[in-house]
């Protein structure tokens, strides 16, 4: 073995044994179903409509010494959408805007957590992760607030709520369809309560 080959086979198993230490501090979170919502807000016709849609999936590891290094993976279920006006439905999902049948889910991959005043989380950090939906990824940055569960004792990590808020550009992702009705932004309000696991 030369040199550089066992330069660079101790640099790969420097490499894996400090992911390796860095995925060992995150504590794994699952969803609470019963207090998770997602709120997304459109303009239709100069008139403000919103709808939901259901989180299919959900990966969510905190690292409780470090919360900058916390990651969340989201799986949104597309088909599932559903607007406070029916009429609405149907072209929300058609080929022109979201296109369900061929994209039947939306994809949140966090890749960075700023943290806000004092360090924390709960003080206007943010969180920035790759966004796809009809295929398309792009970046994209929420508010980001969590918070123990109100009563709880000011150690106890146990029970967390999470609320992230932000807004996209629809036609970033391709999702032009019916542009003379509705407005170019889309907004998001993303509440979930999770609780650790183990």
């Amino acid at each position: 073995m030369t040199s550089m080959t066992r330069r660079t086979l101790l640099a790969g198993l420097a490499t894996l044994s400090l992911t390796r230490s860095a995925d060992a501090a995150l504590t794994p979170y699952r969803l609470e179903p019963k207090g998770t919502s997602v709120v997304f807000t459109f303009d239709l016709s100069g008139l403000a409509q919103s709808g939901t849609m259901p989180i299919q999936s959900a990966d969510i590891r905190i690292d409780l010494a470090n919360l900058a290094n916390s990651r969340v993976k989201v799986e949104l279920n597309v088909a599932k959408a559903r607007t406070k006006l029916p009429l609405a439905r149907q072209p929300m999902l058609s080929r022109e805007v979201l296109d369900a049948a061929t994209y039947p889910t939306i994809l949140f991959v966090s890749t960075k957590v700023q943290l806000g005043d004092g360090g924390r989380i709960s003080r206007g950090a943010r969180i920035t992760g790759d966004l796809t939906v009809r295929g398309v990824t792009r970046p994209i940055t929420l508010r980001a607030d969590l918070y123990r569960k109100p009563g709880s004792a000011a150690d106890s990590l146990d029970d967390l709520s999470i609320r992230l808020t932000g807004a996209l550009n629809r036609h970033d992702f391709g999702a032009s369809g019916y542009a003379d009705l509705v407005r170019d932004t889309v907004g998001l309000d993303i509440r979930a309560e999770i609780k650790r696991v183990g």
